[in-house]
């Protein structure tokens, strides 16, 4: 059918006029536009829709937010030119977590819009629908969580249909998949819907296993950026259309859309991959609690460290904690022995290999018992940094001042930023020409460590190739944080080297790192009771080390709170970052009706042409310190400033 031409068009009969936020990642145009909704749209162009508006000369996406009879607007009002599709995939309930998450970042709407919708697969939307699974998912069983005092009574209020909330300390070595599949179970039992968020794909693909196995299938989906587009908008639209109530992925599935949301869950919340690096850079665990907050929904933590931000939720009395007693943890826990550094300079041996003659004996014994032994080494590559043999000093490249390192025994030094080799290179202090090992990676620390035991297969895990799981037998496992392989049965002894890489980062969360990423290769240890031994080397004396020696991440954790609160950081404040060049970021101030009580500290170099600044107020006036940036922000963009200013409140990384 040919449309009728525009000057021919009738407006609706019924609420003609059409709210839209287009898709201009413009901060000045951060609000709604109205349109006139066409006869020939009308039973198309609802709340929830993608469409396409004429909008200053070009024809732009937008989202159709709502349908009203009236607009305040007192000029002619363009029309609606386009339903891109019928399919309303914008819920309504995602749309007022993406407003409120939008306000509290000091960003667009239409940014949060972008990371919570996928783009469009017409050929999907054609697809017919597969028959939702019918009948209620029966109840899950509760012996998992009987081994936590309040974990049973949290597992029955979702059966219940209640809310209650939660941060779940996990025992050491526990199956974390089942555990949060049995509280999606009780949560679907109840008629209500499940949204949980791991961070990355080894994590899903356990929680997708476990979600299979204990509901059958069909009954939830699995989302992450690996799918492909295709795949993922399709699983995307079964949820929307209510075809499955519970959703689990990696950070952008914290806005799933799912009808009646009863639980949201996220695992392991201190994990940097939570951050969205997107504007306006959301955390999946404020996504979360706000959808939460706003739709009545329960609530789960989980992990086997603890953020301050966790501890601050317990703190303030929002949420309830569920923790093992000491009795369950004596009986799940490794022995944790802390070995100082020092031991390698006096033990020869050890020092070959680089590890203190406690670390030795520890991996000798479990080796000897036919146990795989893990060891974490923090940094990557073989040696990601060299120095001058004879004064110590750093090399840097000769063309841009960049760390030199080097990738195999007989290589030769490369720069980590221009990739150029440094044949030649000689020290500007000493003039000397022989390097050493500044810092030594994984793939260094595993020739070594083949070399003292000679016979053990040893295997690696790390960025290039990422181990899932090893069998159960006698080998060396050596992993970067965050990519160690869960081993059958459990590691006989697991290693912690190069404490000080992690401790020493100039970075306001590195002792809650460190601690996360010990508890986490920890927790993969076999109990004390069958052999299961744990060596950290760094001081004894270290709150860090002292925290996982007992296996108490909330005493860490309430001590981490404590310091923020001393010193005025998040989570115990609200705090804002502007990074751009210096006359950008001042003129971005200068603007901004800044609230009182906002402390301006700086400005901090970051890079040869750029400064940052922090803002600091009171955790009530974050929301006022946002809208004052935001609004700033469009001011600059109406006048087209340019150069950007980046914005971010209570960034992941200080």
């Amino acid at each position: 059918m040919t449309p009728r031409p525009k000057r021919d068009r009738e407006p609706a009969e019924r609420l003609p006029v059409a709210r839209v936020c287009v898709d201009v990642p413009l901060p000045h145009l951060d609000r709604t536009f109205d349109y006139r909704v066409p006869s020939d749209l009308d039973v198309k162009a609802w709340p929830g829709t993608r469409v396409k508006v004429r909008f200053s000369g070009q024809l732009v996406d937008g989202w159709l937010l709502d349908r009203v009879e009236d607009t305040a607007h007192e000029g002619r009002l363009s029309w609606l030119e386009k339903v891109v599709s019928a399919e309303p995939v914008l819920d309504p309930q995602v749309l007022r977590a993406a407003r409120e998450i939008a306000d509290r970042y000091a960003g667009g709407l239409a940014d949060v819009l972008r990371l919570a919708v996928p783009p469009r697969q017409a050929k999907v939307e054609a697809e017919p629908a597969p028959p939702a699974p019918e009948g209620l998912v029966p109840e899950p069983p509760h012996e998992g969580w009987q081994r936590y005092p309040a974990g049973e009574a949290f597992l029955r209020a979702l059966g219940a249909g209640r809310a209650p909330r939660a941060v779940w300390s996990a025992l050491p070595g526990e199956q974390w998949p089942d555990r949060i599949a049995e509280a999606v179970a009780a949560t679907l039992h109840a008629g209500r819907g499940a949204v949980v968020v791991v961070p990355d794909a080894r994590d899903l693909e356990r929680l997708d296993t476990a979600l299979t196995a204990l509901l059958g299938p069909d009954r939830h989906v699995a989302l992450a950026a690996a799918l492909g587009p295709t795949e993922r908008y399709r699983r995307f639209l079964r949820a929307r259309r209510g075809q499955v109530a519970a959703v689990v992925g990696t950070r952008s599935a914290a806005f799933a859309p799912v009808a009646d949301l009863g639980l949201v869950v996220i695992w392991d919340d201190g994990d940097d991959l939570h951050a969205e690096p997107r504007s306006p850079y959301p955390h999946a665990r404020q996504v979360l609690l706000t959808r939460a907050q706003q739709q009545d929904a329960a609530v789960l933590v989980g992990g086997f460290a603890r953020t301050a931000e966790a501890q601050l939720l317990l703190a303030t009395g929002w949420a309830k904690e569920i923790a093992a007693n000491r009795d369950q943890l004596r009986r799940y826990a490794p022995v944790v022995q802390p070995a100082d550094d020092n031991q390698l300079a006096r033990d020869p041996a050890a020092a070959s290999a680089r590890l203190p003659s406690a670390a030795w004996l520890a991996a000798r014994d479990a080796l000897a018992a036919g146990a795989p032994v893990l060891v974490q080494v923090p940094r990557r590559g073989y040696v990601p940094a060299v120095s001058c043999q004879e004064c110590r000093e750093r090399a840097r490249c000769a063309h841009c001042a960049g760390p030199l390192a080097l990738g195999s025994a007989n290589g030769v030094a490369t720069c980590r930023w221009c990739a150029r080799p440094a044949a030649g290179w000689a020290c500007p202090a000493c003039g000397g020409r022989r390097l050493r090992a500044a810092v030594t990676g994984v793939r260094r620390t595993a020739e070594e460590l083949g070399r003292a035991l000679p016979g053990v297969p040893v295997r690696t895990s790390g960025r290039d190739a990422v181990l899932a799981s090893v069998p159960a037998e006698a080998a060396l496992v050596l992993a970067t944080p965050g990519a160690e392989p869960v081993a059958e049965g459990g590691y006989g002894a697991v290693l912690l080297l190069d404490a000080w890489a992690l401790l020493t980062r100039a970075d306001l969360r590195a002792t809650e790192e460190a601690a996360r990423r010990w508890f986490n290769a920890a927790a993969l240890a076999r109990p004390a009771g069958r052999g299961g031994k744990v060596v950290v080397v760094a001081d004894s004396g270290l709150a860090t080390v002292q925290a996982l020696v007992r296996w108490d991440p909330a005493w860490l954790a309430e001590r981490e709170l404590g310091e923020r609160r001393e010193l005025g950081f998040p989570p115990a404040a609200r705090m804002a970052t502007l990074t751009g060049q210096a006359e950008a970021v001042n003129d971005l101030l200068d603007l901004a009706k800044l609230p009182d009580g906002v402390q301006v500290l700086g400005p901090l170099p970051v890079g040869e042409d750029e400064e940052r600044m922090l803002l600091r107020t009171g955790r009530g006036g974050g929301l006022a310190l946002a809208k004052a940036l935001h609004d700033a922000a469009g001011v600059r963009s109406l006048r087209k400033a340019a150069h950007p200013v980046r914005i971010q409140l209570d960034p992941h990384e200080l």
